[in-house]
């Protein structure tokens, strides 16, 4: 009798304790690794990055040059259901074995936030008119395709990889829900290196 109530015991303490963990990783933070070349030089694939996700709490829109986490699957809003279910599906655990982050997660840069025109032309991103100075780009970058100019709706951002000729990005999936940010990069754990 006694070691069921300690087997008991220890089984709470489990339940708990995972329950917690899985609080702070929908709502407070979560680790991810950088998957693939899009954001070199800024980031190497295999970076192990913790994410805050407090803006979510807010439904506050990401910055300019923000490096953010987004649900990629542009042409639906993502909901509080996605990030219970994902958490399973797609965190630092699983990811060792398998690249199925890659398909949903992506690492990019916020070029546009909502109401912004933003066209691409030889090789440079013009934002209401005005040319980027985008010293976070990958300097090996050929020019990449023009674009007719786009206006991003209300309630989406564009984002872009700083390897752009390496990079799919809203050039491919258009403009992201703000809904799909999943956190804002805060700092590196452990360089892919």
């Amino acid at each position: 009798m006694k070691i069921l109530k300690e087997i008991g015991s220890w089984l709470i303490y489990i339940v708990a304790a995972f329950v917690i963990a899985s609080l702070l990783n929908v709502f407070v933070f979560q680790i991810t690794r950088v998957q693939g070349s899009s954001m070199v030089p800024t980031l190497a694939h295999g970076d192990l990055y913790v994410i805050s996700k407090i803006g979510n709490l807010t439904n506050s829109c990401p910055d300019y040059e923000d490096i953010i986490v987004i649900d990629s699957r542009s042409e639906r809003v993502r909901t509080l259901g996605d990030d219970f279910t994902d958490i399973l599906k797609y965190n630092v655990i699983t990811s060792l074995f398998s690249k199925s982050t890659d398909d949903i997660y992506w690492v990019k840069r916020v070029i546009g936030l909502p109401g912004d025109k933003i066209k691409l032309d030889d090789g440079k991103v013009y934002r209401n008119g005005i040319l980027l100075k985008e010293t976070y780009v990958n300097p090996a970058e050929e020019p990449m395709y023009a674009t007719k100019e786009i206006e991003i709706p209300e309630g989406y951002i564009w984002v872009m990889g700083d390897n752009r000729n390496h990079s799919t990005d809203s050039r491919v999936i258009g403009p992201v829900p703000v809904e799909n940010v999943i956190g804002k990069l805060k700092f590196r754990l452990k360089s892919g290196k």
